[in-house]
């Protein structure tokens, strides 16, 4: 199994990486100071400095390269994947590439699931980078770690469909780019299949009934530009052709969507980690503590060495789940997808854990990334699924591949076979 990069992924992760070094690592406190330099009524503005690397990395070339087929760069998910870590040693550089969530995953349903119409309207603009849109799922009310929760009402009157509920986290929303949401909702309350009650329909963000709340803090972080506001949908009336696929189709619309977004954010996690590695060797060669280099003290070397033995095993499980997903498809795929789920953000949460603590004080503080870092590794334990729906669901699926078949019913009187002893040597 040969993961190295094709001569087309080697070449544009070049390209990537000298692009980072030259213009967009120099200006991470300039994007921080412009955003919070707007002013609150301007702080949902994306910043200047976005704006011209964004124009800047269209014109070489280094645009949608997540994007497979005649809309993207035409990579596979295994190519894609060293480029998508190199955006994300930088929170926010995937948006200069056009990479960025929620768009990637919107992009790629209405490129596999929306009419023409619907690609016409929405799909190009987002290609272009014109505007930008979000995914509304999420409900404050229940437990939507099981979207069979969801209880936004998605209700069919004559030739529009009118929508009434509430979501949070709806990632994006507040952005004075996004013009466009995917709401999930429930089309269908009663139908005996709970997989086929919900639907997924797109809502222009200007649409009247279409209320913004508040934006939701994650761990004191407002997220700006971007936000994760919390919405109310009341009585938001789109026409029926704004419905995407069709009624009943909102999970398998979710599986395709949320396949390849996992991957996505594991990709840019693994290169958060990296970046916090490397912060952490040279900040332990140049930080002296009771006499000798922090790199020269035991305990700091096993962290660096326990970090980059995490690193390579998620990089590894990442890339085969990229592998699979290209060879045999997203469905075939899910255990490793799922896999990488459970296993990046975690690991990325202890590999910058452990940086801040090498960097002391300044590792919580605003003067590096990894505070920042450690919000978005944390927050990636639940957004996508949280690890206990992976757990559960891969651990189900193991059972039943390596489980013991099920016995026929034997007579009352027959002896009953050791129904272990295969398990056993004797």
């Amino acid at each position: 199994m040969n993961f190295e990069p094709s001569p087309r992924s080697a070449e544009l992760g070049a390209r990537v990486d000298d692009f980072m070094a030259r213009h967009v690592f120099p200006v991470e406190h300039l994007y921080r100071e412009q955003v919070h330099g707007q002013g609150p009524q301007a702080r949902y503005r994306t910043p200047p400095i976005l704006q011209s690397l964004k124009a800047r990395a269209r014109a070489e070339g280094l645009w949608n390269l997540f994007l497979p087929g005649e809309h993207g760069a035409g990579l596979s998910n295994l190519d894609y994947a060293p480029l998508a870590e190199s955006m994300g040693r930088v929170l926010w550089a995937s948006e200069v590439f056009n990479c960025s969530a929620p768009d990637t995953g919107n992009m790629e349903v209405l490129a596999q699931y929306g009419t023409p119409a619907q690609q016409a309207r929405w799909l190009r603009p987002l290609l272009d980078g014109s505007i930008r849109s979000s995914f509304s799922m999420t409900e404050p009310e229940v437990a939507s770690s099981d979207a069979t929760n969801i209880r936004c009402e998605i209700r069919r009157d004559g030739d529009d469909y009118v929508i009434n509920g509430r979501k949070w986290f709806t990632s994006g929303a507040i952005n004075e780019d996004c013009k466009i949401l995917i709401v999930m909702g429930l089309t269908d309350p009663d139908h005996p299949d709970v997989h086929k009650r919900q639907s997924m329909i797109l809502v222009p963000r200007e649409t009247p009934g279409v209320r913004i709340v508040r934006d939701m803090q994650v761990f004191g972080y407002d997220d700006a530009p971007v936000g994760h506001p919390e919405i109310i949908y009341e009585n938001v009336r789109v026409p029926a052709s704004n419905m995407i696929l069709g009624e009943g189709r909102g999970f398998e619309i979710a599986q395709g969507r949320l396949g390849p977004g996992r991957i996505h954010h594991c990709m840019r996690l693994v290169g958060c980690a990296q970046r916090a590695l490397e912060m952490m060797c040279r900040r332990a060669t140049l930080r002296e503590a009771f006499g000798r280099p922090l790199s020269e003290h035991g305990s700091v070397r096993e962290e660096i060495a326990r970090a980059f033995c995490e690193i390579e095993q998620a990089r590894m499980l990442t890339l085969r789940a990229a592998d699979k997903m290209d060879r045999e498809g997203n469905k075939l795929a899910r255990d490793l997808i799922g896999a990488a789920k459970i296993v990046v953000p975690a690991m990325a949460g202890r590999v910058i854990d452990a940086a801040i603590q090498v960097f002391g004080g300044a590792g919580v503080s605003q003067d590096t990334f990894l505070a920042e870092a450690y919000t978005y590794a944390r927050f990636m334990r639940m957004g996508d699924g949280p690890d206990q729906v992976h757990l559960a669901a891969l651990g189900k699926a193991l059972v039943r591949r390596h489980g013991a078949e099920p016995k026929p019913q034997t007579a009352a009187a027959a002896p009953r076979p050791r129904s272990d002893a295969a398990l056993f040597r004797w």
